[in-house]
Formats: structure tokens, sequence, C-alpha cells
């Protein structure tokens, strides 16, 4: 027995092409996105013995293996699902800070010329021209305000849109990873090119959401979603979807489903580019909506009122310039029902008191027999609601109407009560006359309570008695027993006293007047009312312009205009801590993505080496051929 040179340079040669092989692959691969280096492992074969010694036989290459770290890949997904979820916060959030602070510049520009409109009225209160002026600037704060709203719808849709997008995605990725699993398991050995296949979809799926990968001993890979949601188990492959919102059918919903069977998830908890998609529809585009909403109602409401409490340019009471705040077309969208309920009561909000409202929504959930609880969704304060007649009581500025229906035990409903305002604002007035520039001088007693307020409803100039300047009427009100008695300019009383109906008061001297009393026992208070009117009187119109600076939102802390700004300067601040955690959240990635192609990446100057040496190898294996071929050849010819 002789050693065999030409097997052991035979297997040289193969080994040392194997190596090019697999180093070649590695070069050629050098670009391609997912892939990892591979290498290959060469072992010796077995020695042989002859006489008292051992001799080795050759080499051969045993396995070709990827280089892969399951820390340092978890790490990079981990990275992946904060850096994408990041990056889609601050595009949205940009998108939004843009919004406001460009083109939702025309909402407080068109507040001061509207209220620069006002000024001119009260300085020429009979110019029609300068009447038709303010009328078209309030027609352009509506204006305004409905065009901002249309762009907050638009990012609603487009929020939802990409919700859709990112679940299709995903179900095509949880398709192909299920087929990979399937291919894995049928292959004896690992084959490297799915393998990478199926980090790199793995990898992409941790963009949309955050992902748990489970090993299997079978060589697969199970995938849940956000810790709890199961995508891909073995071979089998789970859906995503959408589903109508609930309450609200224009919020879609996330699901999971596998055969027949369905779960609404959170989408807001998965992470990645969908958990943000859901944080911000839902905590930054809805609520700066409910507060655009709050801005229109406040002006609405705020001028409304201010006409009520004076005279057009006809001696009448002043009628709404804008829609009403309870009408049909502002009051859309404010009541929301959970599908789950099993009672039929059909909800109606109406606001009593703007100053009161804030951007919140509400959950209103009945015990039966008869507890009604609302909390807020921003803070989680719980406040009980009374039932007066059909009507909840103890909102922040609205009720509750039953408007037809009932209750059953656990139904729940969403309550935005600012909800369509934006969209529904219109100038309801058509004639300039109409605006109420001057203003009666209603007076209270010095001894009164502080307690009531008075606000005119009804005036009939031609009536006898009626009060105007020199023929002042006071009357004085028992809140306690609702009763009041009019006197006149010297204090004479000139009617018997009489009941009322509260909160309104017919004096029978050709006005009405609401009373509004916050006292618990009643009290007993008067008022004074000279109802003249003169056509250059702008005392109301001047009252209208110190709306600009009057603290009359979010309970006596905000004006109108600060309402937006507020809005504008939250949104601006979450604009940048969303770059700051982006900038942050990308250098983490960086990070773990360093680490991974340190490990697994390719070296081409390290290949290139490698290459050299493999190829001195196989030319070092080849030469072993070519001088055993000569020794045979040495070894025939001497025995010639």
């Amino acid at each position: 027995m002789a050693i065999d040179l030409l097997n052991i340079a035979r297997s040289g040669v193969m080994a040392a092409q194997s190596q090019m092989g697999v180093t070649s692959n590695n070069i050629a691969n050098a670009n391609t996105v997912g892939y990892h280096r591979q290498v290959a492992e060469q072992s010796s074969l077995g020695s042989q013995q002859i006489g008292s010694s051992f001799y080795g036989t050759g080499t051969y290459v045993s396995d070709v293996k990827r280089v892969y770290n399951e820390y340092a890949a978890r790490e990079l997904r981990i990275g992946q699902t904060s850096m994408s979820g990041a990056e889609t916060r601050y595009s949205k959030m940009n998108e939004m800070d843009q919004l406001f602070s460009q083109i939702g510049a025309m909402v407080p520009a068109s507040l001061n010329d509207f209220f620069t409109s006002i000024n001119n009225v009260g300085d020429l209160p009979t110019d029609l021209g300068m009447r038709n002026n303010m009328l078209s600037s309030a027609g352009q704060v509506a204006n305004s305000l409905n065009q901002m709203q249309s762009h907050l719808d638009s990012q609603m849709k487009q929020t939802n849109a990409q919700i859709g997008a990112v679940a299709d995605r995903i179900n095509e990725i949880s398709t192909e990873l299920a087929n990979i699993n399937l291919e894995i398991m049928k292959s004896p050995g690992a084959d490297s090119q799915l393998l990478d296949r199926q980090d790199a979809l793995i990898l992409e799926l941790s963009e949309y959401s955050e992902v748990n990968v489970i090993p299997l001993d079978n060589g697969a890979k199970s995938v849940m979603l956000g810790g709890s949601v199961m995508l891909v188990s073995g071979e089998v492959a789970m859906q995503v979807g959408t589903t109508t919102g609930d309450p609200f059918s224009n919020e879609p919903r996330l699901t999971t489903s596998t055969g027949n069977s369905t779960l609404v998830i959170d989408g807001s908890k998965l992470g990645g580019q969908l958990g943000e998609l859901f944080n911000f529809r839902d905590q930054t585009l809805i609520p700066a909506s409910q507060e655009l909403g709050q801005l229109a109602l406040g002006v609405a409401d705020a001028f409304n009122q201010m006409q009520q409490n004076g005279f057009d340019l006809d001696g009448n009471i002043g009628s709404n310039i804008f829609t009403d705040i309870n009408d049909s077309s502002m009051a859309a969208g404010r009541v929301g029902a959970y599908s789950t309920n099993t009672g039929d009561a059909n909800l109606k909000v109406n606001i009593d008191d703007v100053g009161q409202l804030t951007g919140s929504a509400y959950e209103l959930s009945f015990t039966a027999p008869n507890t009604y609880e609302l909390k807020d969704t921003q803070t989680g304060k719980v406040e009980p609601l009374t039932l007066n007649g059909n009507q909840l009581e103890g909102g922040n500025g609205f009720s509750i109407e039953i408007d037809a229906g009932s209750f059953a035990d656990g139904d729940r409903f969403e309550i935005r009560p600012n909800a369509g305002a934006a969209a529904g604002l219109n100038v309801a007035m058509t004639d300039p006359r109409g605006i109420a520039a001057a203003g009666p001088n209603i007076s209270a007693d010095s001894g009164n309570s502080g307690n009531t307020s008075v606000k005119l409803t009804d005036i009939d100039r031609t009536h006898a008695s009626f009060p105007e300047t020199g023929s002042e009427l006071t009357v004085k009100i028992d809140t306690a027993k609702n009763t009041f008695q009019v006197l006149d300019a010297n204090g004479a009383i000139v009617g018997a006293e009489k009941s009322f109906t509260p909160p309104q008061i017919d004096t029978g001297f050709g006005f009405s007047f609401e009373i509004n009393d916050s006292s618990s026992a009643g009290v007993t208070d008067s008022y004074s009312f000279d109802l003249s009117f003169a056509e250059g009187d702008n005392s109301n119109a001047v009252a209208m312009a110190q709306l600009a600076d009057a603290n009359i939102m979010n309970n006596g802390s905000t004006t109108l205009t600060g309402v937006f700004e507020g809005t504008k300067l939250d949104i601006g601040s979450k604009t940048q801590a969303a770059a700051v955690s982006l900038a942050s959240n990308d250098a983490m990635y960086q990070q773990a993505y360093n680490r991974v192609q340190s490990e697994s990446g390719v070296n081409l100057d390290e290949e290139a080496a490698n290459l050299m040496r493999f190829q001195q190898s196989y030319q070092a294996s080849a030469r072993i051929m070519t001088t055993a071929q000569q020794m045979f050849d040495s070894l025939l010819s001497s025995v010639r």
C-alpha cells in the first residue's frame, strides 16, 4: 500500500474549486439586499495506516454555511420597526404641520379680516356697503373652516388607505413566508437562498409591525405581529384586513383571520408603520378635527348671541349671522353607537354652553337600572349624568337628548360634541340690514345677587308702553317664586305681579326676555330696560369687535383665534418631537445594521484575498497531480 498522490491532489483541487465558487458567489452578491455571506467548511479525509505511521488522504468541503447571528438579526428587526414607525410618525406629523402652518393660515387671517369689517360697521353703522363687506368677511371665515375640515377629511381618507395598503402587503408577505416554510420543511438541508429570502421578508415585515419570530424544529419559522397576533404558523398563513369602524364607520379597524374565524385587533399596539398610522389617526387627526369644530361652534355661537343682544337697521332684534350651533348641518357625527349595543336608543347631542366645550371626545355608558356615566377619552375622568325627562345633563357644555328608543344594560356610545361643526358652518344671513349694530340699554340693579343674567328674545315697538328713553321700565324678578313685577322710571308699579315659566318672561309691555339663574335657592333681582333705537347707534357692533380679545373659549381661558393657534402649536410640538425621535431611532438602526453587516455582510477586500488564496491552493494541488504523473512516467521508463 502506498500514498495515493493523485487522489490527494484531486481532493485538493475539488476543495479549492468549491472554496473559489463560494467566494465568487459572495463577491457577485456583495450588493444583493438581504444576502448573507457564505463560508465553505473544509475538513480532512480519514487517514490511512502504512506500517506504523498514519498518512492523510486529502480533504473535502463538509458544508457551506450562511454567516448568520440570530441575536443580531433580532436587534436589526427591532431597530427596523422603531425607525419605520418614527419615519411614519414624522411624515404624517410633518404633513399636518404644513397644513396648519401654510393652508391653515387662512383661518386666523379670515377671523382678523372679519373683526376689521365689524370695526368698519361700528364706524359707519348705517352704511350698507360696510355691512355687505361684513357679511362677505363672515363668509370667508366659514369658507376657511370648511376648507380646513376638507383637508383634514382628506388626511383621514389617505391614512385609512395607507392602513389598507399595509395590510395588503402584510398578507402578501405572510403567504410567501408560509410557502418558504413549506419548501424548507421538504428540503433535507438548509437552502441559503431560501433562508435569505425568508429573512428579507421578515425584515420587511418588521417595517410594518413589531415582529416576533419563533424558530421551529423543522427549520421553518412562525411569525407573530405585535407579540400577540399569529401571522404565520409553519406552512399556514393568516390574513390581516380592515373592517368598518365602530362606532364611526369612517375609522376602519384592523382584523386578523384564519379560516372562518375573524378577530378585531388594536392596530395602535402593533408598532411600526401600522401602529403609527393608527396612533396618528386616533391621537392627532381626530382631536385636531374636534378642536377645529370647537372653533366653528365658538364663532357661530358668539356672533349669533351678539346678534340677539342688539337691534338691526329696522330696529328688530338681530337674527343669526351663522348657522345655528344645534342645526342638523352643524351636528352631524356627534354621536356614534357601538355595534355591541342591544338597546335601540337614538341620541342627539345639544350644545348648551360653547365656552365649556373642550376638544375631547367622551364615552357614554349605561348600567341598569339607571346609571349613566360619561368618560373623557383623553383624561379618563368619569362624570355621572342625570336623567331629566329625556335629557341627560352634566356634560361639559352639552346635554344628550334621548330622541327615541331606550337604553339596555351595557350600551355604549361615543360622544363628539364638536364633530361636523367646521364642515357645517355657513352664513345664514343674506340681508345686510339684519346686522345688529345697535344695542339696547339693559342695566342690572346695583343690589342684584350676581347670579342672574337676561337676554332679549322679542320686541314690539308698536306697543303703547314700549320702554324707550324717558319711559324706561324696570322688571323685578323673584326666581324663587317664579314671579315678576314691572315698575316705571319713577319706581311706581305699572304691572301687577305675574307668574312666569322659566326661563321666558313676557312683560306685557312689548318685549320679552329670558332669565338665567345660577343660584340654588332663587333670588330677587331687578333689571331696567331702555329699548330705544337710533340708526346711528353702534354699541352692539363695538361689543362684537371686542370678541377678538375676549377669552370666551375653554372655560374663559382662550380667545377664538387662540383655539386654532393652540391646535397649531400642539401639532408643531409633536412634529418637532417626531423629528428628534426619527434621528434617535435612525442612529439605533444604523448601529444594528452595521453589526449585522460586520458579521454577515460581504467584505470585497477580504473576499478578494480569499480568492487569491484559494487560487494558489488550486494551483498547488494541480501541481501535485503533475508531479505524481511525472513520477509515474519515470517509474514506467525505468522498467522498459
